[in-house]
């Protein structure tokens, strides 16, 4: 839940990386908050009133449009892609695939073009350098 809300804090925040976690678990959550407003929708018997959206489904729609844009370019940041590959969105089936590929790939480790990576990352980078041998020490 977290990683959710430290989303929403950043909803306009397009510089930057956003980590694997991060960008999953703010899906994750997003999932569960649409599926509960669709059913509050249902329940409710309210009438479709923009294509085919009810008013809880579409008011929370509107509400994190722009918090999941801005995570997306944040993760397309960290593997080391411009934001403008979020535009493969309006390819037809293609371009949401090429993205969800993007979007399991794993970040550039350390610092990159859009800064430094993640603090969610930091752990996985700190165990790939300990499983690292060390080189020999000279006496």
């Amino acid at each position: 839940m977290d990683q959710y809300l430290a989303v929403l804090n950043k909803y306009a925040v397009f510089s930057g990386r956003a980590g694997r976690r991060e960008y999953w678990m703010f899906l994750l959550f997003n999932l569960i908050f649409s599926i509960a407003a669709r059913f509050v929708d249902m329940t409710s018997g309210s009438e479709a009133i923009l294509m085919g959206m009810r008013p809880v489904s579409l008011a929370y729609g509107l509400a994190v449009a722009l918090p999941s844009l801005a995570v997306g370019v944040r993760r397309l940041h960290d593997i080391g892609y411009a934001g403008w590959w979020m535009l493969l969105l309006i390819v037809p089936f293609l371009g949401p695939v090429a993205l969800l590929v993007m979007f399991c790939l794993a970040g550039d480790p350390g610092e990159n073009k859009y800064g430094p990576a993640p603090a969610a990352s930091a752990p996985e980078m700190k165990a790939a350098e300990a499983s690292q041998p060390e080189p020999p020490q000279q006496s």
